[in-house]
């Protein structure tokens, strides 16, 4: 199990090889077998195969890109920062990739949420509570336990993924594309293919630099 989860790379290039439906479909069977708050199970995930699709969502990551890159605050010589993460150039490359995996969450509010929404409205108390509970939202809590299962079992069947949210800026595009119905949210892309390459490990930090032990 070390062994497999410290072996797992983000993949940014792969192979012109077909990553076959039923693989496909194990690898996601598997990962439905995360853990769920209240056992929700309120993920949806579409595999995309076909190469129209695949460039019509990069396109549209693409030009979502293009559109932060013109404004004033992604100019580098007036903000030393560098751009947020999704605005370079070139932030569609994922549709060269075999297959995506757009993974989508339905929206989810259990008893307490109900009873702090209405109770919130009037007591400071309860709206911090809720604030507080949206902090650890649930749904994404469910969706980002899935993908984690997800990436470490194609890894496991030789196939490189690669988690990404950036997308997200053109959430939009995307759902329409994908005919995502509303009670839904697209929360992650992850394309997926056999890698083309070999990323080394740039490690991890020091488990006593961040754990503490509370005795």
């Amino acid at each position: 199990m070390a062994t497999l989860i410290k072996g797992r790379r983000s993949i940014r290039s792969w192979q012109d090889k077909d990553v076959s439906e039923d693989l496909l479909l194990q690898a996601i069977e598997l990962a439905t077998w995360a853990p769920s708050g209240g056992n929700q199970q309120n993920w949806r995930f579409y595999i995309i195969k076909n190469k129209a699709t695949l460039k019509a969502i990069g396109d549209a990551v693409q030009s979502s890109a293009n559109l932060i890159n013109s404004w004033p605050e992604a100019n580098r010589s007036a903000n030393p920062a560098p751009p947020p993460s999704g605005a370079q150039r070139g932030a569609g490359f994922f549709q060269n990739a075999p297959v995506g995996i757009a993974v989508a969450a339905s929206a989810y509010r259990s008893g307490i949420d109900i009873i702090l929404e209405t109770r919130a409205k009037v007591d400071p108390q309860a709206a911090e509570m809720k604030k507080w509970r949206e902090t650890a939202d649930s749904r994404i809590q469910n969706a980002a336990s899935a993908i984690a299962h997800l990436l470490l079992v194609l890894h496991q069947m030789g196939i490189g993924s690669l988690w990404m949210t950036g997308p997200m800026q053109a959430k939009g595009a995307i759902e329409k594309i994908l005919k995502v119905p509303p009670e839904f949210d697209i929360v992650a892309f992850i394309p997926v293919g056999y890698p083309a390459e070999s990323p080394v490990s740039r490690g991890r930090k020091p488990v006593k630099e961040i754990c503490e032990i509370i005795t």
